[in-house]
Formats: C-alpha cells, structure tokens, sequence
C-alpha cells in the first residue's frame, strides 16, 4: 500500500529494522553530516535525529540510502515492476489537460486513477507563518568550505507560464538570510526552462517548495522525464492512487497537501546572486556561480514538522540509491526504443553522468555506435560523458568482469567513438563549461566488417560433467 505522507514511511522503516533515532543533542553544521555519511558507506539505516541544538524540530536523513529502503519507498520488491505503467503513460502522451483526462478515462482507468486531485484543507498548511524566516529551521550546513546551510532536499514547484504544466525538480537552495535563498538549477532542468519563459516577459516567477513529502513524490521529483510530463502524476502511477494537492497560500502553485513543511515565494527575473561553493555529489565542491534568487513570502507546515535533508559528497551516497532505482525503472522504457539493449547500469562512481554501462544482443555491424548515439540523444542520457557497450553475456554488475571483457575486447584505435555535444554543469575536466567532448568504447566482439579479420579465440570454461561431478564431491573437501 503507498504511504500517504513521510510519517508513514518512518513508521514502516521502524517496523522493517531500517531507522535509527538518535537522542544526543547535535549541530545541523556538519555534524548531522559527518554521521549521515559514516552510516550510509556502511549501508547503514535511516537516521531520525531527533535533538538538534537550537531547534525542537527532527531531521531525517538516509531515507532512501539503501536498496531495501528504496524499494520500502516504492511498495515493491521489483524497481521494474511498475515500469508498465510509466510506459503507457509515455506512450500515450498524456497531459493534465482536462479534455485528455476525459478520453483517457474508458480505456486507461489506472491512469485516470493516477491523476492527482485539489482539496481545500491539507496537513501541511495547519500553521502558516506571513512572517516567514528560513532560520526557524535546522537547515543543515554539509561540508566545511560550502558557501552556506543548504536546503538539500526541496521539492521546487513551478509553473510553465505558457501551458500551465507543473514541474518539479530538487534544485538545492543556498540560504543567504531569513528570507532569501540560491536556487540552483541547471540550464538544462525544467524549472530553468519555466525562469527563461518568465524573463522573456520580464515577469516575476511564482515557486512553492515542499519538504518531506511521502516517499514516492520526493522520488519522483529526481525523475528526468519528458518535457510537460507532470511529476505528480507519474508519483500516482508509482503509487496506483492520486496525489492529493493543495493550492499554495500566496500563489496557484499546487503543492502536496501531505507534506511537512511548504516555503512559498518568487523569483525576480534577471536578478542573480552569488552562489556557492557545494560539496557535490561528484565527491567534488561544484564552484561558485551566479543563480536567481529565491524570496521568502509565506511558510505553511505541519503540527510538529519532520525536516527531512540530504546529503552528497563521494559516493556511495544515499543519492546513488536514489539513481540505481531510476535505472532499473527506466531500462524497459528505454528498450521500448532500443530493443537491442539488454541491461543498462551507471555504476555509483561514476556518479550517474560519467559513465553508462550498455549490454546489448548484436546482430550487425556498427550497433553498438548506433545504441551510443540514440543514448546521448535522449534526455539526461545526453550529459553521459563514457559509454562503454559490450555483449549481452557479461554481467554489468560484476566490475572484474566488465574490465577483463572490455580490457580483451577493445582496440582502442578502432573502437573509441569520440564526439562533442552538451555537458553536465558538474563537469568539470572539460575545457569549458556545459559543453564537450564524450567517448564511446565498442566492447563487444567483432565482426570483420567492423575491422576484424582475426579468429576470436575461445573463452576457457570447464567441461560441463566435471563441474557437477565435483559439486557433488565439494562438501567432502575442507574448504
């Protein structure tokens, strides 16, 4: 069954073993840190803190940090499971629009199911506060040299001016004073799009932004989906039941009514601000740059809110976590495309954008430059800067085996496919920013159209019989 709100979830991970509370009073300025991710790089629980100096609010921290704990959060034991219905969705465009949602109904009753409602009461607006300040609460400090605390894990709603589609993304959010606060998007996220729409009519931004909502919402704004795709609605195919949303307090941003604790505000346009710098989730600090400026206008939370927060920094991270369940949830969506492809992995040091492992079934020369390509043309996929294809017998999984195949396999001349095209901002071995260079490594066998006109020699394996004949011995020998 989905978890109506974060509360919820914390009573399921207690049940499950998967939650710490911890009652020695700490600092949310690098320390809350510094024991996040000691326990993560251990594949440690949850963590509840619950006295944090100078505040009388909880922190939660490494919800999803674990394989069990992600798939707590998505009510499954298969991450591919509810892939199908992602896949109708995208398959059949649908908007919010109210005549698509009509048509829909007949033929796609668990998406009309999805489609989230508007309620006039939420949990989330049962105090509001018209004289806002960030300082109320335990907004942590992550690593020694970052610029300021940081909001680690909004959920930033906004409106596209043009079509009304919501979009929400996790931007982080450097705080500057009560009431003002770095919102760092990339370029190529959706909130940065609705901003660049705003400016060109030189109009001030709307922006609500939740946190702590039930676990499939939080998921679901890390998702790179399509453009005019609404979060929320993929969060209620996740969950087989509409989220229920509710009308901000100082604009029409619909926020969700579950959640702990929603800051509502503006973004002016053309005015930035100095942000930076962010211990990030390359294991890296991300340098300073100028960002819009987010204004406090209205707080609304929860009786006795959860703050829940995040952090970054080499992995293994609680984000990685987050990453692999992507992965897994987004393969059958990106084999309805490529139908060769049999796996696909990003391996946690790779930190999503580095490296792509691809799997695939060859059948004629050139393929694996063909799936490279079609991969750096789709969505996020593009920032990829190594991809490295092999054959459908390797386990992506089992690094000793991806480099002794690859390491055997490739002739580095031959079968290294080097391109230009965008970056992530986050990138920074490229000569410039957002832009570059990016290779694909042909690792799979070849045919002699591809180059190769030597015999593959064969792979040593032992004979079949003398296998079972000492599996039915190996308990007599003491190993």
């Amino acid at each position: 069954m989905p978890y109506n709100n974060l509360r919820e979830f914390i009573t399921e991970l207690e049940k499950n073993n998967e939650l710490k509370r911890i009652n020695v009073e700490l600092s949310p300025e690098l320390e809350l840190t510094e024991i996040a991710d000691r326990v993560c790089k251990k594949n440690g629980p949850a963590i509840l803190f619950e006295r944090i100096c100078g505040y009388n609010i909880p922190v939660l921290m490494n919800a999803f940090g674990s394989e069990k704990r992600m798939k707590l959060a998505l009510s499954t034991d298969d991450f591919r499971s509810v892939s199908e219905r992602i896949l109708d969705l995208l398959d059949k465009k649908v908007t919010l629009n109210l005549i698509d949602k009509i048509k829909m109904i007949s033929e796609m009753k668990h998406i009309a199911d999805a489609f989230p409602s508007e309620v006039n009461e939420a949990p989330c607006q049962e105090i509001i506060i018209e004289n806002p300040s960030f300082h109320a609460f335990p907004i942590i400090k992550c690593w020694p040299k970052d610029g300021g605390k940081y909001i680690t894990f909004p959920l930033v709603f906004t409106i596209d001016p043009e079509t009304g589609i919501q979009n929400c993304g996790i931007y982080r959010m450097q705080i500057y004073d009560e009431t003002t606060a770095g919102m760092h998007w990339h370029i190529h996220k959706g909130g940065a799009q609705h901003y660049r729409k705003y400016e060109a009519v030189n109009k001030r931004m709307p922006v609500s932004v939740a946190v702590g909502a039930d676990p499939v919402v939080t998921f679901c704004g890390a998702l790179p989906l399509p453009e005019n795709i609404d979060e929320m609605l993929i969060a209620g195919l996740i969950r087989g039941k509409g989220i229920k949303l509710v009308k901000s307090k100082t604009n029409d941003i619909l926020v969700p009514a579950e959640a702990e604790i929603i800051f509502e505000g503006y973004i002016e346009p053309f005015e930035r601000r100095l942000e930076g710098p962010f211990g990030d989730h390359t294991g890296f600090y991300s340098l300073e740059g100028d960002f819009p400026v987010f204004h406090l206008k209205c707080i609304t939370h929860r009786k006795n809110p959860i703050y829940q927060a995040t952090v970054v920094g080499r992995p293994p991270m609680e984000d990685c976590y987050i990453g692999m369940a992507i992965e897994q949830l987004f393969l059958p969506v990106i084999q309805k495309q490529l139908p060769e492809i049999v796996d696909m992995h990003m391996p946690f040091a790779g930190v999503f954008h580095n490296l792509i492992l691809v799997s695939i079934k060859k059948n004629y020369p050139g393929q694996a430059r063909k799936v490279m390509h079609a991969i750096w043309g789709t969505g996020q996929a593009m920032f990829s800067k190594v991809i490295i294809v092999v054959d459908n017998d390797i386990n992506l999984r089992d690094y000793n085996e991806v480099c002794w195949k690859v390491l055997n396999n490739i002739e580095p001349e031959r079968d290294m496919e080097f391109v230009k095209g965008p970056l992530d901002e986050l990138n920074y071995a490229s000569s410039q920013s957002l832009y570059g260079s990016k290779v694909g490594i042909d690792a799979t066998r070849k045919f002699k159209e591809e180059g190769f006109s030597r015999q593959l020699p064969d792979e040593i394996k032992m004979d079949k019989i003398i296998i079972n004949k000492i599996n039915q011995l190996w308990n007599q020998f003491d190993f």
